[in-house]
Formats: structure tokens, sequence, C-alpha cells
């Protein structure tokens, strides 16, 4: 860690955070980690929301729900009721490349700070603009919280078992998704603005996001008409891709051809039954799924789950163990891929955070900066 000037392929580029919670200050601590300088706008006092979102706390007391998309900042505080605090913002503005915001829409107007006030003292200005559901008078009132969207963007409707309530995902998805959006639509804006010196208004919001994100179940209404049904673990368009039972314990199949298909088969001890018409191909096993089941179910009975997985993965059939997250992460370290980052922070104490996935052979990521504590 050093003084937090980064190196990357982001070097220089000065960024204005006034975003909170988890999509937008995802976004900023991408581009924090790719070498940007971040400075993260907070409430006196109180800060992000997510400050105050624990247990559980990291070794200085602060919420790890803060940690996860924090660090690469500084952090000052500014009450925007304040016009003196303002005149600093718009100061910082002026000479800043990207602004993040995720307040509600036409809130940073009454300030002076939405894009149009901005981009007329810096018309290079990156201003993207994160929202619940969009910024049309009949969206703008609805708050944008992540199992909100979850649930009236559909994917609760496909999640969890077929005769089971329908259950939101274990982690504020939406959140993640629009965030990563957020990232590619502001490095998209600063290719342009790079070619041809114009800056621009970039604009995303969770249930666009989300609807994006349902990829094959949304296209399966928007293409074909089909409204799709929770189905538990089960693929609607492919068998057998599923949590299955051997013995006791419980092992993922994610077969997606039929070759793959064969050599289960062949693994199991049963070749035949590949070459049975309700199995032979995926369309007629995805028919036969059930059957299916009862079959795969049986012949996985007569080993443990473990040993299947590595005959399996021997064989190249995609097979493995249902992790909790303390096995994800050994598993990660095992194969190399270096998943944590120990950051040293001033007063000695060490945050453990995930590491960011990106590897660029020329330009790395970096890890400066510490999630900051919150301004005096």
């Amino acid at each position: 860690m050093n003084d937090g000037v980064g190196d990357g392929a982001l070097a220089g580029l000065r960024i204005l955070d006034f975003s909170r919670v988890l999509a937008g200050p995802l976004a900023t601590m991408v581009l924090g980690d790719l070498g940007a300088e971040v400075t993260k706008v907070e409430r006196p006092g109180a800060g992000d929301d997510t400050r105050a979102w624990g247990p559980p706390y990291d070794a200085q007391g602060r919420a790890t729900y803060f940690d996860a998309v924090n660090r690469n900042k500084r952090s000052i505080a500014s009450d925007l009721t304040d016009p003196a605090d303002v005149a600093v913002i718009r100061r910082l503005a002026a000479d800043a490349d990207v602004v993040v915001e995720n307040f509600r829409p036409g809130l940073l107007d009454r300030f002076g700070l939405g894009y149009a006030q901005l981009a007329a003292v810096n018309p290079r200005l990156i201003y993207c603009s994160i929202t619940g559901f969009g910024r049309t008078p009949q969206a703008a009132a609805l708050p944008g919280y992540d199992l909100l969207v979850q649930a009236m963007g559909g994917l609760m409707s496909i999640t969890g078992e077929a005769d089971g309530e329908p259950q939101k995902v274990g982690v504020a998805l939406v959140d993640v998704i629009t965030g990563l959006f957020a990232t590619v639509g502001i490095l998209a804006a600063l290719a342009h603005r790079n070619a041809t010196g114009e800056g621009q208004l970039v604009e995303v919001d969770l249930f666009s996001a989300l609807l994006a994100a349902l990829v094959n179940q949304s296209s399966s209404y928007t293409a074909a008409g089909v409204v799709p049904a929770r189905m538990g673990n089960e693929h609607p368009s492919i068998a057998p891709y599923a949590v299955f039972r051997a013995g006791a314990e419980r092992i993922v199949l994610a077969v997606g051809n039929d070759r793959q298909f064969q050599d289960l088969c062949r693994v199991l001890g049963a070749p035949a039954l590949a070459a049975e018409e309700r199995f032979a191909t995926n369309p007629a096993r995805v028919e036969h799924r059930e059957a299916l089941r009862l079959e795969l179910e049986r012949l996985l009975a007569a080993r443990p789950a473990a040993e299947w997985t590595q005959l399996l993965t021997d064989a190249r059939v995609p097979a493995g163990a249902v992790n909790d997250l303390g096995d994800a992460f050994e598993l990660a370290a095992r194969l190399g891929l270096e998943p944590i980052v120990a950051m040293a922070s001033p007063d000695g104490s060490v945050v453990r955070l995930p590491r960011n996935p990106l590897k660029l052979s020329r330009t790395p990521v970096s890890y400066r900066l510490t999630p900051p504590d919150l301004p005096a």
C-alpha cells in the first residue's frame, strides 16, 4: 500500500463519488482498483449507510459490508445543506473526470450539483447517475432497494423451489450487476471523451439492469412469450444440470452436451443409459428430467460425493461440491487464484478483502488504500 496514487490503466483519473450502499461504491472501487483517484463524499457524522450495517466488523471496527466496496478511496465529509460545503464540492467537480451519484432523481439538482449544472463548468465531465427505476415521473419516487427490485423485477419469481415461496438471492445481486453496468458505461464514455473531448451523462437503473441480466429467462418471455417459473436447482433448458443426492450427500452435475452425458453414464457404470430414447438428447432429457433424476441418484448412491466429483472431473464431466464460502475461498487458494488481499491500515492492523478478479498483463490492479474511516 502507498500514498493512494495509482499507476494502473486509469492513473490520473479523478472521481468524485457521491454514491452510497453498493451499486455506486462498487463501480467506483473497481475504477479505483484500476488506478483512479476516488474521493468519496459522505454525510458528516454518519457517512455511507453501510458503515452501520453490522455485525460482522473488521479489526478496526468497521462494518465488513462497508469494507467490501470502499477500498482505494479517500473520504471527505460534506453537508449539502451548507453552502460553504457545496462550494467546495463544486470546485472538486470542476476538476473531476467522473462524478458518480445514486441520490433520488433530481435531489442533487437542488444543490447545484446535477449533470447540467456541473457540465456547464466542466464540459469534459462524465456524470454517472444510478437510480432504482429510472427518471420518468412514474418511476422517480420508487425506492431503489435491491430486495424490492429482486421482487418487482421477477428474479424472486424464478428463485426457490417450485412449490415454495419466492426467494431472494443470497447477496444483493442486482446492486452488483448495476454497479458493473455503471462501470462499463463510464469506461465507454471515457473512450468517447478521449476521441472527441466531450463528456456525457451515463444513466443506469437497477430495474433495467436486472431485466437485462436475466438473459435467457428474460428472452424466453420477450422472444417466445413464455413466463418462467421457479424450478429450484433445475435448469429450464438443460438436463442434468442441478443438485443431486449421492447417498446422504449432495453433488452438482452441470452436463451441457450429449458427449458429457455419455461420459457421465460411463463413469457411473451405466453407459446404456445414454442410448435410451428418453435420455439420448438434451431436449429428451429435459422432457424426462424426473425419470432421469431417479436413475442418476440410484447410481450416485454407490459412492460418496467426493469420490464421484473426482472421477467425473477426471473424465471432463462438470461436477462439484456445494461449498460454503470458507470452502470456496480455500478451493480458490488451492487453485492458485490468490483470492484474498491483505491490506495494512495506517494503525498497523490488517484488513483482508476479496481481490479484484481482473488480471491485466500491462496495467495490473492495485490495492493502495484500505477502506477509509469517516472523517471527523
